[in-house]
């Protein structure tokens, strides 16, 4: 009796031993590569968007991870840099063994990595404004190869233009002149700009550009003022956005200022000051989410949002801006595809692509193989500052 116990247990003992790494492969994590601007001129908001997509992580493996595996965020610093976003993506593919990457920060780096995205085949959602990164083939003198791999968080500037191209028009506003910065996002917005305005019925009279370290552009102002124009649109972000306002101001130019949607948030009216008053741009919903009716379906996604960012004390430091919640719905829309496909790139890649309904931070997806993105213009709001706040512009 005594001897058949130990084989017993002995039996159990195998058993166990055969079982144990079984269930520690079930709980390997999801690696996911995260590159972003932490340092740099870019890193108001590369560090935040870091921030957000640890955040998410936590909520995500708090409530089970995907498939029952936690999500492993492998981050990187890109500096801004197009060769340290190169680096850090080969490492993420070769060392790392990630399955999916999210990132990086801006429009150049994004289009750094393009390239070495589609060759990997590993599935990645850029958190950059520019539309080059999810375009395909031949647009003019410009080739942007593939991109089935490539999707993007944020709304196209195409949208973003069509935002302000539309709030132009409803004004009568149609004599309009534009002033962009010299890097990718700036041209991006640029070329949309120039390519639809007509079916808009707006006339561009002036266009000129500037670095986007410049300090002052006052001499692009006073070129385009002599042209006359009813509005002047501004496609930038970061700094340059608001000394772009106040020599607006200085110059006493009576034409309205149109940003871009890259530049909504508390920073550009502390850096502007007064100058801002009456500047106007397109956002994410975001920025004015207390004021949309509860019947909308991003209040309620917004709200938490908000909730868990204020929990974690990154509103102090980072106070809320359009950039906010790009990362979340980068984060989610992966982890949403991985739960229905499970972590094969070729699948999670078609699940991405079959996104429907997802109700976001910065807009509802729906997406298809003809646009990774996915948000339409009612994801976005005109706004306008008005005595130092963002108000919906009339």
């Amino acid at each position: 009796m005594r001897r058949l116990s130990m084989v017993l247990v002995l039996a159990l003992c195998g058993l166990l031993a055969l079982a144990a790494p079984v269930a520690a492969a079930d709980k390997e994590p999801v690696k996911i590569g995260a590159f972003f601007a932490e340092s740099g001129p870019a890193a108001f908001i590369g560090t935040p968007t870091k921030l957000v997509a640890l955040m998410v992580v936590d909520q995500i493996n708090a409530k089970g991870g995907i498939q029952g595996r936690p999500i492993e965020l492998v981050l990187a610093d890109t500096e801004g840099k197009p060769t340290k976003a190169v680096m850090a993506f080969k490492k993420f593919v070769n060392l790392d063994k990630v399955v999916a990457v999210i990132g990086p920060t801006r429009t150049g780096t994004g289009m750094a990595v393009k390239k070495q995205v589609e060759a990997a085949k590993i599935p990645t959602v850029m958190t950059v404004g520019g539309d080059p990164v999810i375009m395909e083939g031949k647009h003019g003198k410009m080739d942007f190869g593939t991109a089935k791999y490539v999707f993007k968080a944020p709304q196209r500037s195409s949208i973003a233009v069509k935002k302000v191209l539309g709030y132009l028009k409803k004004h009568n506003l149609t004599k309009v002149a534009l002033i962009s910065a010299s890097d990718g996002f700036g041209r991006d917005g640029a070329r949309w700009i120039k390519r639809l305005a007509p079916k808009y019925g707006l006339t561009i009279v002036g266009a000129e550009q500037f670095n986007p370290k410049d300090v002052d552009m006052k001499s692009q102002l006073t070129k385009l003022a002599s042209k006359n124009p009813q509005a002047i649109i501004c496609w930038t972000i970061g700094p340059a956005g608001a000394i772009i306002s106040k020599n607006h101001n200085a110059l006493g130019l009576k034409a309205p200022l149109v940003q871009c949607h890259g530049l909504p948030g508390p920073r550009y009216i502390a850096l502007a000051g007064a100058a801002a008053e009456g500047d106007l741009m397109p956002a994410t919903k975001l920025m004015i989410y207390e004021q949309l009716p509860d019947s909308d379906p991003q209040k309620k996604v917004i709200a938490e949002f908000v909730e868990l960012y204020k929990q974690r004390g990154y509103a102090k430091k980072y106070p809320i801006n359009t950039h906010s919640g790009y990362a979340w719905d980068a984060v989610y829309l992966l982890a949403n595809a991985m739960q229905k496909a499970g972590t094969d790139p070729d699948k999670v890649r078609a699940a991405l692509e079959n996104t429907k309904g997802y109700v976001g931070v910065s807009g509802v997806y729906n997406m298809s193989p003809k646009d990774h993105n996915g948000l339409g213009e009612d994801s976005m709001v005109m706004l306008e500052v008005k005595d130092g706040k963002f108000v919906i512009a009339q």
